[in-house]
């Protein structure tokens, strides 16, 4: 799918919003994913369909042993980019006082995505606040596929736990990332915002006329009853063609009968043993059955088909008979003989019939991410060496295959970070942020937050879980990074809270257009 470098305005971005210096080189991008209602209730229905079963398939996004790499050089001080700057988040808080333990974030949850290969993945993310509170942030390969092409249905359920959305699912319509992360998959740029839809939940079905089926634009099914003759003519005369009643014939099973046989019947043949054949009486004008009707061979058949013949006739399974010729020396040959007499059955077909019922899936819709989970504030060209908090979701194996998680529920990371440089220029880094953590893959994209307050379960998104690294060389993830939020991620930020997204169910459940 391509991008846009600017969103259209159904994104609810204005011109003088978008407008930039023609001679300016830009500095960020949006794709759509699924702006319209139609699609975003698709998508939203295939993770939720069948009790969240493709949400159960879903794996981490993984990353393979060789990815997990080492930071050298220690920079002291962070970028200077320019000013700092913050947005506050917004949410009520959950607990009062001081706890001992830390209190997740009611903001956290999972993206889930279809790869290139058609597999099934998710990743790490928070809400963020934003001006529509419609805003998730997550880390850019969460979002574009090497840098370039969105992921198919990507969703955020926040909350996530075993199959389980408790305030629903959030279909993306826009995904805003940085110009190099696009075009160069330059992970200094390794993260994404994404506007997302109100969210949607099923919440049951139920049975409805043909006519409100054929009306209704959301999810619907048919189930079919197999019932009487009685009942099906009783129905099909009050609703006629147009009605759920209907009958189809199926061929019966052939019965032998006798050639006296006062009903339907039609002679046909019916392949015997040799011994049968002999057997079979003498053809009359009035008496058919058992007649002998042909004798096929003996016919050449391929040393293969003789074998395969043969063990099918141990078994049973061929009545004819087979045999081998080498005489006078020559080449062996095979051959098979089959058998066939006159065979009196019952013609004609059985009827079948059913009724169809009719059924639709109601959906609600549960507002916007912000009103249902709170949105996380974001820092920009903060300094380093500040305690934060890092959540995610890790279940990836360590490089020598210890696997302390299992991605089903989140944890967290403690420490003061600090600035290091790439050795390895696989990911076109150069300076990311890093933090003392042995989380691993499933918990990128996962949300660094500065000024966390555990009382309020928000604080400040000042980074996305983008790499792992093995610092000591032990086979053992000991350091995650993330892209430095610098003042080309304000800008790309401040492009995406602007674009306006809509609810895709109506208050019947139906979908909107």
């Amino acid at each position: 799918m391509k991008r846009l470098l600017i969103p259209l305005a159904a994104a609810g971005l204005t011109a003088a919003a978008l407008a930039a210096p023609a001679t300016a080189a830009p500095t960020w991008v949006t794709d759509p994913l699924a702006p319209k209602p139609v699609d975003a209730y698709s998508t939203a229905l295939f993770w939720l369909d069948a009790n969240g079963a493709a949400l159960k398939k879903a794996t981490q996004y993984h990353w393979d042993s060789k990815d997990v790499t080492k930071l050298v050089k220690v920079s002291p001080n962070a970028p200077d980019d320019g000013k700092p700057g913050v947005v506050a988040p917004i949410g009520a808080a959950t607990t009062g006082g001081k706890v001992k333990n830390v209190n997740l974030p009611k903001t956290i949850g999972k993206v889930f995505f279809i790869d290139r290969k058609g597999e099934y993945r998710w990743c790490s993310a928070t809400s963020i606040q934003s001006r529509h509170r419609n805003l998730v942030a997550t880390a850019g390969h969460c979002v574009y596929e090497q840098g370039r092409d969105v992921f198919a249905k990507w969703v955020f359920v926040p909350g996530y736990y075993q199959g389980k959305a408790p305030f629903g699912v959030f279909s993306g319509a826009y995904a805003f990332t940085t110009y190099d992360l696009d075009t160069y998959d330059d992970y200094d740029g390794d993260f994404a915002f994404v506007a997302v839809h109100n969210g949607f939940a099923l919440t049951e079905s139920r049975e409805v006329t043909k006519g409100e089926f054929s009306a209704w634009a959301g999810d619907k099914w048919v189930q079919q009853e197999e019932i009487k003759e009685a009942e099906y003519k009783t129905g099909f005369e009050k609703y006629g063609a147009a009605g759920p009643y209907w009958s189809k014939d199926f061929d019966v099973t052939p019965e032998k009968v006798g050639h006296d046989y006062k009903g339907e019947k039609t002679l046909t043949k019916v392949e015997v043993t040799e011994k049968e054949y002999g057997d079979a009486a003498p053809s009359t004008a009035t008496n058919v059955n058992g007649e002998q009707y042909e004798k096929i061979g003996p016919t050449p058949i391929s040393k293969e088909e003789y074998q395969k013949l043969t063990a099918l006739k141990a078994d049973g399974k061929f009545p004819g008979m087979l045999h081998a010729d080498s005489s006078n020396g020559a080449e062996i040959a095979w051959y098979e003989t089959r058998y066939y007499t006159k065979q009196w059955v019952k013609s004609g077909k059985t009827v079948r019939y059913f009724r169809d019922h009719y059924f639709i899936g109601l959906a609600k819709d549960t507002g916007k991410l912000g009103d249902a989970v709170g949105g996380q504030g974001i820092a920009w060209n903060q300094p380093t060496g500040q305690p934060v908090f890092v959540f995610g979701y890790p279940a990836d194996a360590h490089p020598d295959g210890d696997n302390p998680y299992t991605g089903v529920t989140p944890k967290y990371c403690y420490g003061k970070t600090g600035t290091k440089t790439y050795q390895v220029n696989t990911f076109r880094v150069e300076t990311h942020q890093v933090l003392k953590c042995s989380l691993t893959g499933g918990a990128d994209g996962g949300p660094w937050l500065l000024k966390y307050s555990n009382s309020k379960r928000l604080g400040y998104v000042n980074g996305v879980t983008s790499l792992f690294h093995d610092q000591d060389g032990n086979d053992r993830v000991d350091m995650i990074s993330s892209a430095y939020f610098d003042g080309e991620t304000a800008d790309v930020y401040n492009k995406a809270q602007y674009a306006e997204t809509k609810a895709i169910v109506g208050p019947k459940g139906e979908l909107l257009q």
